[in-house]
């Protein structure tokens, strides 16, 4: 784990909404990576942004220090005003080596998320991965890390109660909901069809809310939605065409600015003046901050979430011992699987070397002696060149294995 890096910007030192400027997205985040590895000779990288934390997990020979953070946030090229900078890499969580995969695995078991116990960013930090993975910014050695990043978790979320009776930002999002007395014939605007609004539309649903409009870039996820929920699906392009009116908003977009600006909202509103409901789950936020300021409405945001969130992680004190302690067990175990696996990519080159001996023992060194046998004697001949073949294959691997767990 020499080379593994993170550098991690989370709600634990950044306001969520500062947080949100750091938001890459999908549309420029493959041109995003690939500068930064040519410009910082970054072989493997991938790029995990939630709604409390924005993360880059990357292998790099470099020292990560004040230079090289700067560097790399220069080089993302977010077009941050240079005290967004200065905020940005004074407040900048840096891990390297061991603390670097022990990061990454409490992280993934939501040891680190604001809602302890919350299974989604397993699912979110998978998907991040994946992304990056086709599209070539990760290799091997990511592969393994991850593998032993969704072992460990799946252990954590199983022998602990870590999750029991779970508790995320979807869930407390919907009970400050419900506090509301939000009638159950209200009409629902939901804004993105991604995995944070389909959880919490599964709420709605299941208190039997029916009147649902989803708005989405991509048309087909909005009707996927829209068929679980039996509602109506529309592209985002035609929400500010929108003319039913809304009771309450549910938005959750990857939008790098606001969705609803005060001219959209303005129009939504199709002349009503009552107070609307607005649950903003996005980072960074999709309603423009003018929309909270100038029209009377409830709005419920991540940030207002966080004081829950800290009482949560209390009641969840002895699992996380619990599960720092089988965190703790996969880092021991992952070291020997690494040491392994450099074996095996050292040794990958014998089998083809033992074919060559092989080939040229038959077709040069004993040909001449080897034509001169009949067709039964040279099939046994055959036969028992392939033994000898698997075996010396074989053999070493077994060794150096045996030798491995030994001087472990």
């Amino acid at each position: 784990m020499e080379y593994l890096k993170i550098i991690a910007f989370t709600h634990k030192q950044i306001d969520l909404k500062a947080l949100g400027k750091l938001v890459i997205c999908e549309h420029t985040l493959d041109d995003r990576l690939r500068n930064i590895q040519s410009e910082l000779n970054i072989r493997e990288i991938f790029y995990v942004g939630t709604c409390n934390r924005v993360e880059f997990i990357f292998t790099s020979a470099a020292a990560l220090d004040k230079e090289f953070i700067s560097r790399f946030l220069h080089v993302l090229d977010m077009g941050l005003p240079e005290q967004y900078m200065e905020q940005f890499i004074a407040n900048v969580s840096v891990y390297e080596k061991t603390q670097a995969f022990n990061h990454l695995l409490r992280t993934s078991c939501s040891l680190e998320s604001l809602v302890v116990g919350e299974k989604e960013i397993l699912a979110q930090v998978r998907k991040a991965y994946e992304a990056c993975r086709i599209a070539g910014f990760t290799g091997d050695y990511m592969r393994m890390i991850m593998n032993r990043v969704v072992k460990t978790a799946k252990e954590v979320y199983t022998h602990t109660n870590i999750s029991k009776n779970p508790v995320s930002i979807v869930s407390l999002a919907y009970r400050k909901l419900r506090e509301l007395n939000v009638c159950a014939n209200s009409r629902l605007l939901i804004i993105g069809a991604g995995e944070t609004n389909k959880n919490i539309a599964q709420y709605l649903k299941k208190h039997k809310y029916a009147n649902f409009s989803i708005f989405n870039r991509t048309v087909a996820n909005a009707e996927s939605l829209a068929k679980d929920l039996n509602g109506t699906a529309y592209p985002l392009s035609e929400l500010e065409n929108y003319s039913k009116g809304f009771d309450v908003i549910i938005t959750c977009t990857g939008s790098t600015e606001p969705i609803i600006t005060e001219e959209i909202y303005n129009k939504l509103l199709q002349g009503e003046i009552g107070k609307k409901v607005i649950v903003d789950l996005a980072i960074p936020n999709d309603i423009a901050p003018e929309v909270v300021k100038n029209f009377p409405l409830h709005y419920i945001e991540v940030e207002s979430l966080k004081e829950i969130a800290r009482k949560n992680i209390q009641e969840r004190y002895d699992e996380l011992i619990n599960a720092e302690q089988i965190i703790e067990a996969n880092i021991s175990e992952f070291d020997a699987v690494l040491r392994q696996r450099k074996i095996e990519i050292a040794m990958s080159d014998v089998p083809q070397k033992i074919k060559d001996i092989k080939h040229k023992a038959i077709n040069a060194v004993f040909a001449d002696e080897i034509n001169t046998l009949d067709d039964n004697s040279r099939a046994v001949l055959e036969k028992v060149m392939d033994y000898m073949e698997k075996k010396y294959i074989k053999i070493p691997m077994v060794m150096a294995k045996e030798i491995l767990v030994k001087n472990s």
